[in-house]
Formats: C-alpha cells, structure tokens, sequence
C-alpha cells in the first residue's frame, strides 16, 4: 500500500460567522490561546506522517501564507535579544513540513479548490482537511483515516456519531456493511430533516482520497453561482463501491461557529500544563459567584 505523506487544505469562505473580525483576519488563523486553529490541523497532518502539505487560500487570505513562512526580521530581532525560546516557537511555524500554497482566484466551490491539488498529489492517496475543524485526538484523526485506507485501500470519510438534532447541520453518512468503525459508504446527505436521517453519522471535516476524485470533480456540472460541490464527486464515488466511512475517536470543534469556538479555547486552555489547573479554579469560582 503507497505510504500516504501529502495533504491538501482548502481555505476558502470568508467567514461571516465571525463578523466583524473576519473582515481583516481569516478565519483560519483565529486563535485558540495562542495557535491559529489552521496550526493545529497542519500539526495533525506532521503528526500523522504527512511530511507535504498545499493550502488552498482564497482571496484575502494571505494573512495565512505569512504564518507559515519565515519572518527575517523577527527572527533577527529574537535572536539579537537572546530570545532563543521564542525564536525555536517562530521557527516551529513553517519548518517542521514542506508547506506550499495555491490560489483560488475565484469561489467556484469546494470541488474546484481540491482540483486545485492534483499535481500536487499526482496520481498518490492523500489526507484533505477544511480549515475550520479542529479535532483533539490521542491518535490524530488523519492517522486513523490513512490507517482505514491501508485496510481498504478506498478513499475515506471521517465520521462521528452524533447523537443531538445538532445533525441536520452537517451531511450524514448513509452507510452499508459495517466492521467495527469503518462502514460501506453509500453516499451523504447534505443537512438532511431529522425525520429523513440516513445515519447518525455525520461527516466532520476529515477524509483520504484516491487520484479518481479528480475525475469525479471534472464531471460535476456546476451549481448555483457556477460552483463545484466536493460532495458531488465524493458521491459519484460512493455509487462505484469506491469509499468507507470511518467513525474516528476524538472530540471535534466547529471553529466556524462563536460557540464551538469558545468551547476549543477553554478546553485546550483547561488541557495546558502551564495555566491549566489555574483556568479551572476561576471556572469553578466564577460558577460559585453566579
């Protein structure tokens, strides 16, 4: 089975979720205490083998581009200070993988922003992530998917079962055969009713795809404002047998939404070995004074 050591992320939307911040920061590179949450998705992908990496930047978004390059002057300046500590946290940034970067000069869709990405990955599987989902995994969710296609050798999608109405939100995951976490993937249904639920498993922002996406995106028929939705072609090869879902283990934060955003920091803030324990003596005051 081919080692899998490339992965995409698109970056696109302008994140009207979070207006007004959004407006002069992408949303990507919104922190959770001190890391952008797009950081912490390129550090699952190093954690997961992946060592090549493409972000797929929309207009306005070369705040990104800046983060995971080097920054001469800073790092002049924090060597110049004897700031060594800070100066290895700089360098961190852009030095632990190959990352490159491409541009979608015009919103045409999910769809189009993978195919973006296909001489980069040329003809090998390879790991895709959205730019908003944030997942805290003992096993980081990318491991677990490309682990699920060395089993399968078929593209994979991430899952998680979701149990609250929070469901209709995503598109969930009709499934067949079933063998332990991973599942025959039917198809998925964009933000089904909760009364035509195909599963409960919804798919979370995670995959690993074979080269035969690519031909899948180039027969999607554009849609409303000429855009090509990844989810049409990821059905086209749902209907040929071709993918698995993969109901991966680790706790997921929409970091497009204020309120998964806010749960991300005080919970990677009540994790921290340095202020941890002191976070949650205010949390535990502050509940006693409400």
């Amino acid at each position: 089975m081919t080692k899998i050591t490339k992965a995409v992320i698109p970056c696109g939307g302008m994140g009207t979720r979070f207006l007004p911040i959004t407006k002069a920061v992408p949303k990507e590179i919104l922190p959770v205490i001190d890391t952008p949450v797009l950081a912490y998705i390129v550090d699952e992908a190093i954690d997961s083998g992946i060592t090549d990496i493409m972000i797929v930047l929309g207009q306005g978004k070369t705040a990104i581009k800046e983060y995971f390059s080097p920054s001469p002057a800073l790092e002049e300046a924090l060597e110049k200070a004897g700031k060594t500590e800070f100066l290895q946290i700089v360098r961190k940034t852009y030095s632990r993988a190959n990352v490159v970067f491409a541009l979608q000069e015009k919103p045409r869709g999910s769809g189009d922003a993978v195919r973006l990405a296909r001489d980069f990955t040329g003809t090998e599987p390879f790991a895709l992530a959205w730019g908003d989902d944030l997942v805290y995994a003992r096993t980081p969710v990318m491991r677990q998917l490309i682990d699920a296609h060395g089993r399968t050798g078929k593209s994979i999608l991430g899952v998680q079962t979701v149990e609250s109405d929070d469901i209709v939100k995503y598109g969930v995951a009709k499934v067949g055969a079933r063998d332990g976490r991973l599942y025959e993937c039917l198809a998925t249904i964009e933000k089904p009713p909760l009364d035509k639920l195909p599963s409960r498993l919804a798919a979370l922002g995670r995959y690993v795809l074979t080269k035969e996406i690519y031909e899948e995106i180039d027969r999607v028929h554009p849609g409303a404002g000429g855009e090509i939705q990844f989810t049409d072609a990821l059905n086209a090869l749902c209907g040929k047998g071709c993918v698995c879902a993969y109901d991966f283990e680790g706790r997921r934060y929409d970091m497009g939404d204020k309120f998964g955003a806010v749960q991300a920091t005080v919970e990677y803030g009540l994790r921290s070995p340095v202020f941890g324990e002191r976070l949650r003596q205010y949390l535990a005051q502050l509940v006693e004074t409400k």
